[in-house]
């Protein structure tokens, strides 16, 4: 997957790290799969902005931006808050299911819903298949 263009630097650890353990701790995730998705999402930049128009660390697009109301995708608290929401949501629905969660976030709900699978899409798979090695 490509990494978006971005004009900044990437957050440092110290000042990720934090909102990182925050959003998983109310979110009940794990704080490596957070970073996995900023990680493989915007490799740590706050600036980044996608093609499609994504944005921010973890590359919120703009109906998930207006669904959880973030004021600013491009702050990092919002942004990561919103995404860990958005993540949450997903594994909920899947049950759990990390590889159809991480591939709803990549290629959207409706996708996944139509195959019940992770959908035969190279970026997609090559996705899923980045944040679980960083898993382990």
């Amino acid at each position: 997957m490509d990494t978006p263009e971005a004009d900044c630097d990437p957050l440092a650890e110290p000042e990720l790290t934090p909102l990182i353990a925050s959003a998983a701790t109310q979110h009940q995730l794990e704080p490596k799969l957070l970073k996995g998705v900023i990680d493989q999402e915007s490799s740590g930049r706050p600036c980044a902005v996608s093609p499609k128009g994504a944005r921010g660390l973890m590359q919120l697009m703009p109906a998930t931006i207006e669904q959880f109301k973030v004021g600013d995708a491009f702050d990092p608290r919002q942004n990561v808050e919103a995404g860990a929401t958005f993540l949450k949501q997903l594994l909920d629905k899947y049950k759990g299911d990390v590889k159809l969660a991480l591939a709803a976030y990549n290629a959207g709900p409706g996708t996944v819903d139509q195959t019940g699978a992770i959908p035969d899409i190279k970026e997609t798979r090559d996705y899923v298949d980045a944040i679980m090695q960083k898993l382990k």
